[in-house]
């Protein structure tokens, strides 16, 4: 089992405060002056505060000195309420960024210090209790063990080169953790699956195709009546830069190289002619949409693959964990499971990673209480209140075994040690779409594929210049 994270106090520099309790002694209920006032603002969106509570109330067990306010944002308004917040000088100590977000929100976060110094309260004695205050300087975590803790695309996306200024060599330095790791799965209707003699759900990508074709249903004018998978389009399908992202990937396109660079439109020497990851890739995925293929099941007319999936319209839906409670509370009666995301056969596994980190702010007054609570936060003694209370897959390699099991978590938890995700340069929701026009571009039909794909991967490369 993994060592807390915070696990090296080596030094105590005072015992500020001495409260003696027990009998004879009134009791303990007595606030402790000398300890430092501390209140911390944390920022998040999706999870309510209810998810965070016992890993709150855990912390100021230790820590009764520390308040901490916790906000859910929508989603809709979260980056422009906080970069307006952190301007203004009104901003959260702590705020989630997410992980294709990194590069954009680098310069508003602080990198975590190598060490913290903090008070806590703990109790000492076994007949003459004692309440004692220390206080302590800790090392927090080095990139070593944070590449030892979690899974890899954590440590891919939150080390990021630190330079206070030119004069100096950029370092490596962590500047966020993860609370979970999520991942793209197959949702499927079992009812469905068990009309069109489907017994199991599909491993492979073709076997998702046959199982498309026996579950599509068309009326006498041709239009789908009952689609096999919502799959295909752009705007309509949720997370559809997502999905072409995982197959572009399992198909063996380098999304970039190891110097950053956009490459998805590159092709290797040693692939055949005529063959083009990418691209390949994408027209795999618009085959469904695309009413001159046998596979074709979803077009323009549903409003969105969840909703149509929620409302039984649809067998399959590619979705993440967070969508596992708005089906059951959407659909209540819907009959549906999860397993693991198909694959090409034959080739190695990729799935697609998707997560949340927990960073500092740089205008925080309060820097080394902040990353002391996120590093416990994080830590696997802790994060499990959190992870059971938001049913989130777990980023942690110590704690994946612990999920498998899980109805709902165990086909992403499965996923998490082969779960990657790209740089999407400093504007990620612009290359998003840009990748959303190539979807359309190559549903309508091109006749250069690379012409098609450098053009977006041109897009793209702009958005890795900070102007």
């Amino acid at each position: 089992m993994r060592m807390s994270i915070l696990k090296k106090p080596f030094i105590a520099l005072a015992f500020v405060a001495l409260l003696t309790i027990g009998a004879g002694c009134g009791g303990g209920g007595s606030t402790v002056s000398s300890l430092d006032k501390v209140e911390l603002e944390i920022w998040r969106v999706f999870d309510d505060d209810d998810t965070f509570d016992t890993v709150i109330d855990s912390y100021r067990l230790t820590h009764p000195n520390v308040k901490i306010d916790y906000r859910e944002l929508r989603f809709d308004e979260y980056q422009d309420e906080l970069v307006l917040a952190i301007a203004e000088g009104r901003g959260p100590d702590i705020f989630s960024v997410h992980n294709t977000w990194m590069h954009e929100y680098q310069d508003l976060m602080e990198p975590m210090p190598e060490t913290i110094t903090t008070q806590s309260q703990v109790q000492q004695g076994t007949v003459r209790k004692e309440i004692v205050i220390i206080e302590r300087e800790e090392e927090t975590m080095s990139t070593r063990e944070l590449s030892s803790s979690f899974v890899e695309q954590v440590e891919l996306d939150v080390i990021l080169d630190y330079q206070p200024d030119d004069d100096v060599e950029p370092e490596e330095r962590i500047y966020g953790l993860p609370m979970s790791m999520d991942s793209l799965a197959l949702f499927y209707n079992k009812d469905l699956l068990d009309a069109a003699g489907i017994a199991e759900p599909p491993n492979s990508w073709s076997e998702f195709q046959e199982n498309i074709i026996a579950l599509t249903t068309y009326d006498a004018n041709g239009e789908i009546e009952q689609s096999g998978g919502a799959i295909g389009s752009s705007d309509n399908v949720e997370r559809s830069v997502d999905i072409i992202s995982l197959l572009m990937m399992q198909n063996g396109a380098n999304m970039t190289d190891e110097r950053g660079r956009v490459t998805f439109d590159e092709v290797a020497s040693d692939v055949p002619d005529d063959v083009y990851p990418s691209y390949d890739a994408i027209a795999f995925y618009t085959d469904f949409a695309n009413p001159t293929k046998e596979v074709y099941t979803w077009d323009e007319s549903f409003e969105s693959s969840f909703e149509a999936f929620a409302n039984g319209e649809t067998a399959f839906f590619i979705g993440y964990s967070y969508h596992t409670p708005l089906l059951r509370t959407t659909a209540p009666k819907l009959n549906f499971s999860i397993t693991t995301i198909p694959q090409i056969e034959g080739g190695r596994e990729v799935n697609y990673a998707n997560f949340w980190v927990e960073g500092v702010s740089k205008s925080t007054e309060f820097s080394d209480w902040a990353w002391s609570f996120i590093l416990f936060a994080t830590d696997e003694e802790n994060v499990p209140s959190y992870l059971e209370e938001a049913q989130k897959p777990t980023a942690l390699r110590s704690l994946i075994s612990s999920q498998l099991d899980s109805e709902w978590l165990g086909p992403f938890a499965s996923q998490v040690l082969t779960a990657e995700s790209w740089y999407k340069g400093y504007d990620a929701d612009a290359t998003d779409e840009i990748l959303k026009n190539l979807i359309d571009e190559i549903l309508a039909g091109v006749e250069d594929p690379d012409a098609v794909m450098s053009s977006a991967a041109s897009r793209v490369k702009q958005t890795y210049s900070k102007n």
